[in-house]
């Protein structure tokens, strides 16, 4: 289990270390390392997802790890509550941002080992917290700079992350 502590409450998931062993273990080094103290939930689309882990406040790019393996074949769907890697149109491009889906979004599945094909990675599922989920999905969003969308006005920020093994 891994608690985010947001300014808007925790969120609490369940990592699936079974069927997706290197994503979880990336996240967990991440975590046990605070990469992910101080960043934002920088992208939040209501009826899609919220993506965080990447950007510190004012939207500053943290240096990250190598790219990890796709292992979005596992079998597990881009369903309300899972937590997926984000990446690059790269299949084998997602190092430590993550988006929690708050849509069924079965369109970012696996389907084939093609570009189009690869999906994003699902390794875990919000157990307790999908309200704080839901008041981070509504919240005003809008453009930081000429490359940025979707970006809270208010920042969203993951203060630390606690572990329980």
């Amino acid at each position: 289990m891994v608690t985010l502590h947001t300014t808007f409450g925790d969120i609490k998931i369940q990592l699936n270390t079974e069927k997706a062993p290197e994503t979880c273990a990336n996240f967990l080094q991440y975590c046990r390392d605070g990469f992910y103290n101080g960043t934002l939930f920088h992208r939040v689309i209501d009826g899609f997802m919220i993506q965080g882990g990447g950007m510190a406040s004012g939207m500053e790019e943290k240096e990250t790890r190598a790219p990890i393996k796709n292992e979005a074949s596992n079998g597990l769907s881009n369903k309300v509550g899972t937590l997926a890697m984000a990446r690059t149109m790269e299949p084998h491009s997602a190092s430590s941002q993550f988006f929690i889906n708050v849509n069924d979004n079965k369109f970012l599945d696996f389907k084939s080992e093609t570009p189009d094909g690869w999906g994003y990675c699902v390794f875990a599922e919000v157990v307790e917290g999908m309200d704080v989920v839901n008041k981070i999905k509504g919240v005003a969003t809008g453009n930081w700079g000429y490359v940025h969308q979707d970006v809270p006005v208010e920042e969203v920020v993951i203060n630390n992350v606690t572990i329980e093994e």
